[in-house]
């Protein structure tokens, strides 16, 4: 092994935190001034892959730095258990998420559906549905858990206890996801997902926790419209 590869850090830690983070406030920065787009539909699926966008720029600008084997962000082959857990856990952090968010409503009286323009994107017909699943259930959770996760959390690990770089970064994601109704449910996916990923040592069962999360909340919503409506 030369001396190059023996200072190679083994997981990433503050120039990535910090480098990504800038990287994800600008590409936020750069979102909410562009000019806003009339259908809601489309506003929905837009979003979704904007969301997936900065996530995936973030970490990109962060793998770039020093580290140049995507192992050590957690790019790694998952065991068949640790991804059936995810599945389980994002289905049970899409209940757990949506009784604190009602409790957030009950308390704070915030009832706006910050997520109307995707659940509108889901309603849009089979296409606009199909769009609204990539989207949302795939490249959102791909890039938000890759610098949240595998940047963030992963950075935190090596310096602090577990439980505290899971709370921390958990409530750093909450955060990013704004002060709304949609926060509790945020906080509860990082937590879950901060675990699964000090537990696995890999990525991807943290990305099937958050894609699960994201269908099912997509998908009981315009479920439940349908039944209400008849159809």
């Amino acid at each position: 092994m030369d001396a190059t590869a023996r200072m190679r850090p083994t997981r990433p830690g503050w120039p990535e935190v910090v480098l990504g983070g800038l990287v994800y406030l600008a590409a936020f920065g750069v979102v909410v001034t562009l000019p806003r787009i009339g259908d809601p539909a489309l506003t929905g699926i837009v979003g979704l892959l904007v969301s997936g966008a900065m996530g995936l720029a973030a970490f990109a600008i962060a793998a770039l730095i020093r580290i140049r084997g995507l192992a050590a962000f957690g790019i790694r082959r998952a065991t068949p258990s640790h991804l059936l857990v995810g599945a389980g856990l994002g289905v049970a952090s899409y209940l757990v998420g949506t009784v604190l968010s009602v409790g957030f409503i009950l308390l704070t009286g915030f009832s706006e559906n910050v997520q109307s323009s995707y659940q509108a994107g889901a309603a849009a017909g089979a296409v606009g549905l199909i769009l609204s699943i990539v989207a949302g259930a795939m490249i959102t959770p791909l890039g938000e858990e890759a610098f949240f996760r595998g940047v963030l959390a992963n950075a935190l690990l090596g310096v602090t206890k577990p439980w505290l770089a899971i709370l921390l970064s958990a409530s750093i994601f909450a955060l990013a996801h704004g002060l709304n109704p949609v926060l509790p449910t945020a906080f509860v996916v990082g937590l879950a997902s901060g675990f699964l990923f000090h537990r696995s040592g890999s990525l991807w069962p943290s990305v099937i926790l958050h894609g699960v999360n994201n269908l099912t909340a997509m998908l009981v919503p315009l479920a439940v419209a349908q039944l209400a409506s008849g159809t």
